[in-house]
């Protein structure tokens, strides 16, 4: 059986309705690749998802939440007396902007127990994480996952996802996320983010250096416009194909990592899973919250 686990922090959304209402959800970004993961992938994988959770009853409706989705939650902790983050969303013309409370996010502390990780690794054929299940944690537990990453025995995804406000420091970022990309299987970072680990760059060089320096195969992403993707047979660049004007583009990174692993894991070439994961996208986009309908 195929497990394909996700690593990282999910949180109550707020999502707008119109007239300054919003209704309650769940997201996140390595959460939201898990539920487009279980709606794409065969029934008989297995997703997890793992992270920590507190014992609250809204951390009890995230939990009851993700297992009427079918995702597998053996791996979440739940830590006594802690609780979950929320963000809330605004919209204009279909781009968003998020605030945020998490810092009382039990997903924090996830690595705390030494034991976990190791065990929760050893499970998976496919370990997915972002670059912010790295930014919320403290220096040494960030270095306690870090180490076990490079360990791990699996295919490793990841999405370097960089969020400035998550970090002390560009600089610190960018070493953090420079030490994951480079034990990466599959890295799939936006061109912004490519800057951010790169300097000024364009998605070609990007995608040559980052395969240089150790990731396998490199997909870069730069919100409608191409992909360029980088492996072992070389380099092309795919046109997005555009659809409707979005509704909402939050959760279509997200959704496009869920169509690239998923194809790349049933055995389709890069370019095919682009096009899945570019398929994912427009469905995600078309709809308001960071899920797939």
């Amino acid at each position: 059986m195929m497990r394909i686990l996700c690593l990282g922090e999910c949180m109550v959304e707020m999502a707008p309705t119109g007239d300054n209402r919003f209704t309650l959800g769940f997201a996140g970004d390595t959460f939201n690749t898990a539920w487009a993961l279980r709606k794409t992938c065969p029934e008989s994988w297995q997703i997890g998802y793992a992270t920590a959770l507190g014992d609250d009853p809204m951390s009890g409706d995230m939990l009851r939440f993700m297992l009427d989705a079918g995702i597998c939650t053996r791996d979440i902790q739940i830590l006594p007396g802690e609780t979950c983050g929320l963000y809330l969303i605004r919209l204009t013309g279909g781009e968003r902007s998020f605030s945020y409370w998490r810092g009382q996010s039990a997903a924090r502390k996830m690595v705390d127990n030494a034991g976990w990780l190791p065990q929760v690794l050893s499970g998976a054929q496919a370990v997915f994480l972002s670059g912010i299940s790295l930014a919320i944690l403290s220096q040494d537990r960030r270095d306690a996952l870090v180490t076990a990453l490079e360990a791990y025995e699996g295919l490793l995804v990841f999405d370097p996802n960089y969020r400035a406000g998550l970090w002390p420091s560009a600089a610190l970022a960018r070493d953090w996320l420079l030490r994951v990309a480079a034990r990466a299987d599959i890295l799939l970072p936006s061109l912004e983010d490519c800057v951010l680990l790169l300097g000024p760059v364009t998605a070609e060089d990007a995608g040559q250096t980052l395969r240089a320096a150790g990731a396998r195969e490199v997909i870069v992403t730069d919100g409608p416009g191409p992909v360029t993707l980088c492996t072992e047979d070389g380099q092309s660049v795919i046109a997005f194909q555009q659809g409707a004007a979005p509704v909402d583009t939050t959760g279509a990174g997200d959704a496009f990592n869920a169509g690239y692993l998923s194809a790349r894991l049933n055995g389709q070439t890069p370019q095919q899973a682009v096009a899945e994961g570019q398929r994912l996208s427009q469905l995600a986009i078309a709809t308001r919250g960071a899920l797939l309908p």
